[in-house]
């Protein structure tokens, strides 16, 4: 049964991937991006672009008014929007710490708050957060990046308590390094040395962080609430 499912960061990488996987399955997928054009193959899957800065609650407000009249009320909901301002914390502004923290964790307060609405009086939903091995094992400049997805796992547990009983699940996937942008901006040696730390020896792919997520949203993880699955290729382990 075709569901109405939302991506936040839906337009390139991870949320690009999970976007794609939940139209090719049949789903009324709409999906968020905050800059540049929406990608030309989620809209001929007939996805619905929503341009949103997540950052402002006025116009997560005025996503979710979009959503709901073109494909109902939000069913499932990815919080994949997130951004990263690498430096050692010597030289990390306090600009650069909040900015990180307020788009990846109270964004997602944002998007899941107002996604709560309507599966509170549906009693049914399934939240998914995509949150970072980084945010498990953590990784030298990135305090800020981890810290927000870190607390991620808390917001999930927390929620995942609270709505339980109204068959509301809150799971969280935490990708290790996949193809994305995000990676691409590394150098070489950056990348060898990340990949020389991963025991399956390679960098992950998008599509491979949309499987986890479909499964998590799909009726075969229905028992399944305040998880946090790792597709890593073994990166944080024991974490």
């Amino acid at each position: 049964m075709s569901r109405s499912v939302l991506v936040t960061g839906g337009n390139r990488g991870i949320g690009h991937a999970i976007a794609r996987v939940f139209a090719e399955s049949g789903d009324k997928v709409a999906f968020t991006y905050r800059t540049g054009e929406p990608p030309a193959d989620l809209l001929e899957l007939g996805c619905l672009p929503v341009q949103c800065d997540i950052t402002d609650t006025e116009q997560v407000e005025l996503a979710y008014k979009q959503v709901e009249a073109e494909h109902g009320a939000v069913e499932v909901l990815i919080a994949n929007a997130g951004v990263n301002r690498d430096q050692l914390l010597m030289r990390m502004s306090e600009e650069d710490f909040s900015a990180v923290v307020e788009t990846n964790l109270t964004g997602t307060f944002r998007t899941v708050k107002r996604a709560n609405r309507a599966m509170l009086r549906a009693r049914k939903g399934r939240i998914i957060l995509i949150s970072s091995a980084v945010a498990l094992r953590g990784e030298p400049g990135q305090v800020n990046y981890a810290a927000s997805k870190a607390g991620l796992i808390g917001f999930a547990r927390s929620l995942a308590r609270e709505l339980g009983s109204r068959n509301i699940t809150v799971n969280v996937v935490a990708p290790g390094l996949t193809r994305t942008d995000m990676a691409a901006a590394l150098s070489e040696d950056q990348q060898k040395a990340l990949i020389g730390q991963v025991p399956l020896g390679r960098i992950g792919l998008p599509d491979e962080i949309a499987a986890a997520v479909r499964f998590l949203a799909s009726e075969d993880a229905a028992y399944i609430t305040g998880a946090v699955v790792p597709v890593d290729g073994g990166v944080a382990m024991g974490h």
